[in-house]
């Protein structure tokens, strides 16, 4: 012990000679020599007495035992910032999965739908992926500083395994947490399509409630003895006639209807077929007179209908010159040509009660919508007699549609809209 202190004496008194008097000038040097383990141990320093060697010792012995302090200094106060921030890292595993996620993230976010976890889990897992390689490199990176900042001989044998101890700790919980948002993915994955069943199998009883609604009472008098009500202006109640269209060069409508809406009744029918939503519609929108639109092409009918009393209505045309004939309770009130001549009627539309169809079947506008009700709709493949119109208008005579009968089997309504008891007949004599 005593040789080795001489040793590192000698090693000081040469590095710092700027401490320790010399003759640079005649070139003096100090020189020290390894001495044998009998002999006594010493430093040879020329020119200086052995007061002077002492005195010297003595204060380089200072110096170094001072740097020594702060070198040691130096290094607890590394040792004090790598414990911390390891403790920091291990008080972030320890937390519960919604601090954990707060903590790593540095967000506490709003209330979500799932939780405080975010909206998709595997978002959660790859921040917790990144953060667990963001830990191991500033772990790693701590580890570096202090084996270039610290000598081996000066750091605690133990700490280097203390420090991979605790890293491997650490990434042995945050993998765990992976795996328990893993977990729980695939739990809220099976939640999500549990509830989604339970959802569409409400929602199937649903519909099938209002389809049975939709039907209506079958309990008619007779098969069309009964009206479609339309009590509200929106783009979701209709009715819709199950049959179809053939193709047709003539045709008469009538139908009994009852509106007092305004301004405009809306739209009591609308026939839309490919490539052509108005292929027949009759509309009374807004200010506007009402008109009958055969491909597109209008003609305007001189009466109104929004009295609130009902009223029987017949319409007929013919492809030939596209002449056309507007009735208003048995009573020819206009006529005119040149409505679409020459055009026939395309066949396999859709035919829609109270709404106007701006694609086949949809895209319907709450504006044009009818509000009201209606019955009595039927069609037939060419132009009535004036005598027959009258007959129908004044109930002596019933005589259903060749192409299109009015029939409870036959209409469906949709959205709200419901089928009800009726006889035209007698309503229409009550108005009267």
């Amino acid at each position: 012990m005593i040789i080795l202190l001489s040793g590192i004496i000698c090693l000081l008194a040469f590095a710092t000679g700027n401490t320790i008097k010399k003759q640079e000038s005649t070139g003096e040097r100090f020189v020290c020599t390894a001495l044998p383990p009998d002999a006594t141990p010493g430093c040879s320093m020329p020119g200086f007495t052995p007061e002077e060697e002492l005195r010297a010792t003595v204060i380089q012995l200072r110096e170094t035992i001072l740097q020594q302090k702060e070198t040691i200094g130096n290094q607890k106060e590394t040792i004090r910032e790598l414990t911390a921030k390891l403790n920091r890292c291990e008080s972030l595993s320890e937390d519960g999965k919604h601090g954990t996620w707060k903590k790593l993230t540095g967000k506490s976010g709003g209330k979500d739908t799932m939780g405080d976890l975010p909206r998709d889990p595997s978002q959660v897992i790859d921040q917790l992926s990144r953060t667990m390689q963001t830990l191991k490199d500033r772990l790693e990176n701590l580890e570096h500083q202090l084996r270039s900042n610290v000598s081996y001989s000066a750091l605690p044998p133990d700490l280097r395994e203390m420090l991979q101890r605790r890293l491997g700790d650490l990434e042995h919980q945050l993998l765990n947490k992976v795996a328990e948002l893993e977990d729980e993915k695939s739990l809220l994955h099976n939640e999500s399509a549990a509830h989604r069943h339970r959802t569409e199998s409400t929602l199937t009883a649903l519909l099938e409630r209002v389809s049975e609604l939709e039907k209506g009472s079958t309990a008619f008098k007779s098969p069309d003895d009964f009206k479609v009500s339309l009590p509200l202006r929106t783009n979701y109640l209709y009715g819709k006639i199950k049959k179809t269209l053939p193709e047709l060069f003539a045709f008469t409508i009538c139908m009994w209807l009852k509106s007092s809406a305004s301004p405009g009744i809306g739209t009591p029918f609308s026939y839309a077929v490919q490539g052509q939503a108005n292929e027949i519609v009759l509309i009374e929108w807004g200010n506007h007179p009402i008109e009958l639109l055969i491909n597109d092409k209008v003609a305007q009918l001189p009466f109104s209908l929004g009295d609130g009393k009902w009223h029987h209505i017949c319409i007929t045309w013919t492809t030939r010159d596209g002449m056309w004939e507007a009735y208003l309770d048995g009573v020819k009130l206009g006529s005119g040509e040149n409505l679409a001549p020459w055009h026939p009627i395309k066949p396999n539309g859709i035919l829609i009660l109270g709404q106007e169809q701006d694609t086949v079947g949809g895209r319907f506008d709450a504006t044009q919508a009818f509000v009201g009700e209606l019955s009595q709709f039927n069609i037939w493949d060419r132009v009535l007699k004036t005598e027959d119109i009258i007959s129908i208008a004044n109930c002596t005579t019933n005589m259903p549609g060749n192409i299109i009968p009015w029939a409870d089997n036959n209409v469906d309504v949709f959205g709200g809209a419901t089928k009800l008891p009726l006889d035209a007949c007698e309503e229409r004599l009550i108005d009267l």
